[in-house]
């Protein structure tokens, strides 16, 4: 069943039936209980009547057929008398009475068949009189009555039953009726346009959707607001070496000095790694963005993947880069390709700042940590490393404020975290990559 009314409506109906259904059954024992007890005690009173009739009597007949009794008012027609003498002999006996002695029972309640009927009778004996009362009725008409009393409550259930379909269908209408509001809201209105949907006025029950729709609709709206964030930043810094491309090429061909043709050849070289350096940033935060799930991990040595990304990233002829033995001998359980990402990022920044100086590599059993002799940074800058596009005063010449942004989603997959800081007591910085602690 699709429709959430109609799997409503049916559940509610059944629930409603089975609470009038067990409500009927509850009343039908309890009925027939209060019923018994009510006849019972009925016919305790009329043998009594009839004993105390009968004890007025001058003579009993003799051998004469029995004497009819007279009328019972109300019990005529359901109650049965006989009045028997102690010897064995019908005296008398109400015109609905059987033949057949009704109880064999001396006094009290006894229960008999007569004719494939059943009779519940209840006896009195009257020794000083020599006589002994018998008043039953048949079962068969309590059982009547028991059900009349049950019909007459299910016909008013099978009457009301269509209108209370009706109100039920109605009133699980009127509940869904916020969501059929919410679902033409968001129909109506134009894809850009993400305003949150409005959950004060909702049911409770329908608050938890609202809410969770609204934090869709804002994630959404920051996932398009970045987007465009770095399409803008993405065509401002590579419209910069572009143009420069463009004006040092324009140079060489114009210059006839060799020296300033070469220069200009430099420069060509170096917006060109400028922007290389940016697109493939560019692609590697796309991709990190675009894959929500979490790197796969296996046993991963960092001694060979940073060997390699040192080896491969050109540096200047005064720096100095030391790999300590600690780093060589270092495992860890992560991901091969997002450690590789953010130790070359970080590696390049360090290159890039450190023109005439060291660059170490260091590890402890849950952290790696690089240490560069480069200007440092600006303590009112700390705050914001890791920002998109965030160059800072001290920027190098190709950076693109993209490389630290990479680094923290890079390790984000791999469950690290990193630490940037100014060195204490010297020039230069220190990026410590913590990685949790496994079993």
């Amino acid at each position: 069943m699709k429709s959430l009314r109609l799997r409503l409506f049916a559940t509610l109906l059944a629930a409603t039936g089975i609470v009038w259904l067990t409500a009927v059954v509850w009343i039908y024992v309890g009925s027939r209980g209060e019923v018994e007890q009510v006849l019972d005690t009925r016919l305790q009173e009329a043998a009594r009547m009839v004993a105390s009739l009968a004890s007025g009597f001058e003579s009993l007949p003799g051998k004469s057929a029995p004497a009819a009794i007279a009328q019972l008012g109300s019990y005529e027609r359901q109650l049965s008398c006989q009045i028997w003498s102690l010897d064995g002999r019908m005296v008398a006996k109400s015109s609905g009475a059987p033949d057949q002695q009704l109880s064999s029972a001396s006094s009290g309640f006894s229960d008999r068949t007569i004719d494939g009927e059943t009779w519940r009778v209840f006896t009195v004996e009257d020794a000083g009189h020599n006589l002994r009362v018998m008043v039953g009725d048949r079962l068969s008409l309590r059982e009547r009555l028991v059900a009349d009393l049950i019909k007459g409550l299910m016909l008013p259930a099978l009457l009301i039953a269509p209108l209370l379909g009706a109100a039920i269908w109605a009133s699980v209408g009127q509940g869904l009726r916020p969501l059929r509001r919410m679902a033409q809201d968001l129909g109506d209105r134009e894809p850009d346009d993400m305003r949150h949907v409005q959950a004060d006025q909702a049911p409770i029950e329908v608050r938890p959707l609202a809410n969770a729709l609204n934090g869709l609709l804002s994630r959404v709206e920051a996932a398009r607001r970045h987007e465009r964030e770095v399409t803008a930043f993405a065509a401002h810094e590579l419209r910069t070496p572009l143009a420069g491309l463009k004006t040092q090429a324009q140079v060489a061909m114009a210059a006839e000095d060799p020296k300033v043709v070469r220069g200009a050849l430099e420069q060509i070289v170096a917006a060109v790694d400028r922007s290389t350096r940016l697109v493939r940033q560019l692609l590697t935060i796309a991709k990190l963005d675009a894959d929500a799930a979490d790197a796969p991990r296996s046993t991963v040595a960092v001694g060979p993947i940073l060997a390699e990304i040192v080896a491969d990233t050109p540096k200047h002829d005064g720096t100095v880069i030391t790999i300590d033995a600690s780093v060589r001998e270092m495992v860890l359980d992560t991901n091969a390709d997002c450690l590789q990402l953010a130790l070359r990022n970080l590696h390049e920044n360090a290159v890039q700042h450190t023109r005439d100086g060291r660059i170490v590599w260091a590890a402890t059993p849950n952290s790696l940590s690089v240490e560069d002799e480069g200007p440092g940074i600006p303590s009112d800058e700390l705050d914001k490393l890791g920002n998109r596009f965030f160059r800072g005063r001290l920027r190098s010449p190709i950076g693109s404020g993209l490389g630290l942004a990479i680094v923290k989603l890079a390790l984000a997959k791999i469950d690290a975290e990193v630490t940037i800081s100014n060195r204490t007591g010297c020039r230069g910085a220190r990026s410590e990559l913590t990685f949790p602690v496994r079993t």
